[in-house]
């Protein structure tokens, strides 16, 4: 290593020391990476982030976690079960939007055996909750006595009141540059329906579905969009799974004529959805006049 090192040290153009070539080597890892700028945060923001990490530090040993979110503004539930999914908790989810939800999260303990990368997940999740109104939950730990090292459990529960302050964004006000466009667009087309972000949802067992957006007419008719853009197998096979379950019948499906549904294995019969195509962009009028065939 030394002798090579010395041997590209002679001839590179410039000097460089067989060290500093050597260094340079692994200085991609992280342990060897150096702080060049730091941006030191507010006192204010300092301690509220200290709070709240002394707080996720107890999920870490959660073997289970029952939140309960209460009537709330919709798009702070859809926030939150986004990040459920980020965080790929396993949950099961009872209720509805007008009386509110209860979530059950099951923590590493409840596995073969505790895991604290798991917990680590639940303890990502604080966060998003505190963008939630109202709730409160409670948590069953595992927690190991220092002394006799047994394990027992334990209780902690956590309300809104709890004063933390979340540090994770309110949430980007649309999931992709696909709706982005949409809403663009609809905004410049003349009609009467009018076009709503935060949507009711739609319960299914053991989940929810959140569609994106809803239309809106004066005379009280309303019916849900749901954008199907995203090509993953496994997110699709759920998506037409969640919209066969929802039997909602005022819900428009608009899917990408790019998703090899075939590939993914779905099938858009007995989907109780009117059904839109589009290509690269979704235009309005196609809605609009998917609207109008419901006259």
């Amino acid at each position: 290593m030394t002798q090579i090192a010395a041997q590209l040290s002679q001839e590179l153009e410039t000097v460089v020391e067989p060290s500093h070539i050597r260094q340079g080597l692994y200085a991609d890892l992280k342990e060897n990476r150096l702080l060049t700028a730091f941006e030191a945060p507010e006192p204010d923001a300092l301690l509220h982030r200290y709070n709240l990490s002394q707080v996720q530090g107890l999920f870490y040993k959660a073997s289970h976690v029952v939140l309960n979110v209460h009537r709330n503004d919709p798009g702070e539930y859809k926030l939150m079960f986004r990040y459920l999914k980020l965080f790929r908790l396993m949950t099961y989810i009872e209720g509805e939007a007008d009386q509110g939800f209860t979530v059950t999260i099951d923590g590493p303990a409840s596995l073969f055996k505790p895991s604290t990368r798991y917990g680590i997940d639940i303890a990502k999740l604080i966060p998003a909750i505190l963008h939630v109104t109202r709730w409160n939950l409670t948590a069953t730990l595992q927690w190991r006595d220092s002394y006799t090292q047994q394990t027992r459990p334990k209780t902690f529960t956590l309300t809104d009141c709890c004063g933390l302050v979340s540090h994770y964004p309110p949430g980007k006000p649309y999931d992709s540059m696909i709706e982005a466009a949409f809403v663009e667009r609809w905004s410049k087309l003349k009609t009467d329906w009018r076009l709503e972000r935060e949507v009711d949802l739609i319960p299914i067992p053991g989940s929810v579905m959140i569609p994106d957006f809803r239309l809106v007419h004066p005379d009280g008719r309303t019916y849900l969009l749901e954008i199907v853009g995203y090509w993953r197998p496994e997110y699709l096979r759920k998506k037409f799974s969640q919209v066969r379950q929802s039997n909602c019948d005022n819900l428009i499906l608009a899917i990408s004529e790019r998703l090899n549904l075939e590939k993914a294995g779905v099938k858009l019969a007995n989907t109780p959805a009117r059904i839109v195509w589009f290509k690269h962009q979704l235009q309005p009028k196609a809605i609009l006049n998917q609207l109008e065939a419901t006259d």
